[in-house]
């Protein structure tokens, strides 16, 4: 299924592939909105011929990773991965009504230090009635009140 975005001023078309839920190709569009002015280059769902493929992604001139979006479920196994084998610069891990204090915990007690210096590592995490909030699909700025950020 085909969803028509309006993201930050931007028209964008994500594609809902069988299996995967709304709320994924959500997190998806909400990331873009939340870091394209920061990040003018981001795109979404880029093969990256690597192990994983992320959902929102940013390249520096040399193709190394500037920016690493995960929306939805993902184990701390990859997260720790991605971290060891992507240098990537920043890792947001996105989520919808989770419960993330017990998730923070695990991240921080999972993941070395060397691995998570101040402001690599991010979560997101969208309240609860997100889906209503931007049911419309025209998500111009994505409210401070639509979410909860935590320093990994």
């Amino acid at each position: 299924m085909l969803h028509e975005f309006v993201l930050a001023g931007n028209k964008v078309k994500l594609w809902q592939r069988v299996g995967e839920s709304y709320q994924h190709v959500l997190m998806k569009a909400l990331g873009y909105a939340m870091f394209v002015d920061e990040y003018p280059d981001l795109e979404i769902e880029t093969k990256v011929n690597l192990r994983y493929k992320p959902d929102l992604v940013v390249f520096s001139e040399t193709r190394d990773f500037k920016f690493w979006g995960e929306c939805g479920q993902n184990s701390i196994r990859k997260t720790v991965w991605l971290l060891k084998h992507t240098r990537t610069e920043k890792l947001v891990l996105f989520k919808i009504g989770q419960n993330t204090e017990s998730l923070i915990k695990q991240l921080r007690e999972e993941i070395e230090a060397k691995y998570r210096p101040a402001g690599r590592v991010r979560l997101i995490n969208f309240v609860s009635e997100i889906m209503d909030l931007t049911a419309n699909k025209q998500i111009e700025k994505v409210s401070k009140d639509w979410y909860s950020e935590t320093e990994i």
